[in-house]
């Protein structure tokens, strides 16, 4: 098979899991939609990465595990992978669409302009901003940027601060984001939480968690420069009202159709697609899908980690039995911890969908309905402090990738202080409305 071929096949294969994972959730369909996905990812094997190469292997072995020892255990991993690739080819599609916006250029080349402290913010917040609609191609292109810096005047505290901003404002997503990974896999386990009941508890600790930032960067020297805010408000707005209305439509599908959060992300964010191509055509410009080839690596890592996440769930579930529960005194410990094992786990490079799919698959059954806030803000906390604070976050080994700067050196001496802090303070916060909220 020629490259060419190859490189449709995958690509073909990638919309198919896309388009199983919109239909209804019928086993048959869950099941030949990551038999899609999988063949797409072994047909990128050369190009997978060590840490894609392994988990692809670990969810092979273990699928044909659990198809001798717990069948019925497949299709419910099945349904749970196929979910979050659906979620995940869309949400990389919108951000190829958005990509080609003139928009785009405009903010983020007005990013790097003005005094340090409005500077660090305004890269900081325009970060976790374009991180809603764009995931990880706000680091991309906000990390090039960086990487121009360091290209064109050298390494300067200018540089390493701008660093500290594209890390922060994308590790901060997993809290304040509707359309993120973590939102949805909290919201699908922890049935009858509302995003809007979490989003109103998580979005403002996102915010002082970036605004507190500025305190733990290094001094330097002002660049002159135009703000230009002027020409740069018009973009803003536009990408503002992209990001609203794919929320208000999310919201739509999940409260009034009673579709599943991470069913109405998906939709909402397709719907978006569609009309955005739409737009380039009336415009009179050259219409494509884009392809899926390339996806092969986050294919793997995010959906292999939700197939894993959820088979150690029932797993785990099975083994404790069906009247476990834990004392009173047990469920604000357990909301203390789980950022903190977030981040101990991102220390050892696991990824932050498998503790996900894991504190709520496990945890969700058995946990006070009335108490599910508590536990979804220490899950979408520590999320956050996984992707800031850990030198195997896929945000912090592109950085690395994009500008030299060491992913440890971030982890380690940039946000070390800042990541111990925050995960104490949202831990406190998440034992603390579970200890009100309990019955």
């Amino acid at each position: 098979m020629s490259t060419a071929a190859r490189l449709r096949w995958r690509s073909g294969l990638t919309y198919a899991a896309l388009v199983a994972g919109l239909l209804p959730a019928w086993p048959v369909v869950n099941l030949a939609g990551v038999a899609a996905a999988l063949v797409a990812v072994t047909l990128a094997w050369g190009e997978l990465r060590m840490v894609a190469r392994g988990l692809l292997t670990l969810v092979l072995l273990s699928l044909l595990a659990a198809l001798l020892v717990a069948p019925q255990s497949v299709v419910l991993a099945a349904t749970a992978m196929i979910r979050l690739t659906a979620l995940i080819v869309t949400m990389m599609l919108l951000a190829a669409v958005l990509g080609r916006s003139p928009d785009l250029k405009r903010i983020s080349a007005g990013l790097f302009s003005g005094r340090p402290l409005p500077r660090y913010y305004s890269v900081t917040f325009g970060t976790a901003f374009l991180s809603v609609p764009l995931n990880f191609g706000s680091v991309g292109l906000i990390g090039s940027m960086v990487n121009e810096q360091v290209q064109g005047h050298g390494d300067s505290a200018m540089a390493r601060n701008a660093a500290r901003g594209v890390l922060r404002g994308y590790g901060a997503s997993p809290m304040f984001s509707p359309l993120s990974i973590s939102v949805v896999t909290t919201l699908t386990y922890l049935v009858g939480l509302h995003s809007w009941e979490l989003l109103a508890i998580s979005v403002p600790l996102a915010m002082i968690y970036l605004a507190s930032g500025a305190l733990f960067r290094e001094a330097e020297k002002p660049v002159g420069g135009d703000d230009r805010k002027d020409s740069m408000l018009m973009p803003w707005l536009r990408f503002g009202a992209v990001v609203t209305a794919i929320w208000m439509v999310t919201l739509l599908f999940n409260g009034l159709l009673d579709l599943r959060y991470s069913k109405a992300v998906t939709l909402s964010c397709l719907i978006a697609v569609i009309l955005l191509m739409v737009r380039e055509r009336w415009r009179g410009e050259r219409v494509s899908l884009p392809t899926m080839a390339p996806l092969a690596n986050e294919v793997v890592i995010m959906g292999g980690s939700s197939f894993l996440g959820a088979l150690i769930s029932l797993l785990v579930l099975h083994s404790l039995g069906e009247a476990f529960s834990l004392p009173d005194w047990g469920y604000p410990l357990v909301a203390f911890v789980v950022p903190f094992l977030f981040f101990g786990g991102g220390q050892l490079g696991l990824n932050p969908i498998i503790m996900g799919t894991l504190a709520g698959g496990v945890m969700g059954p058995v946990w006070p309905p009335e108490a599910y806030v508590g536990l979804g803000l220490a899950i979408v906390s520590g999320w956050a402090q996984c992707a800031t604070g850990t030198p195997y976050s896929a945000n912090s080994l592109l950085m690395e990738r994009l500008t030299g700067y060491d992913a440890r050196v971030a982890a380690f001496r940039w946000n070390l202080g800042l990541s111990a802090c925050w995960l104490v303070l949202s831990g406190g916060l998440a034992a603390l409305l579970t200890v009100v909220l309990m019955p």
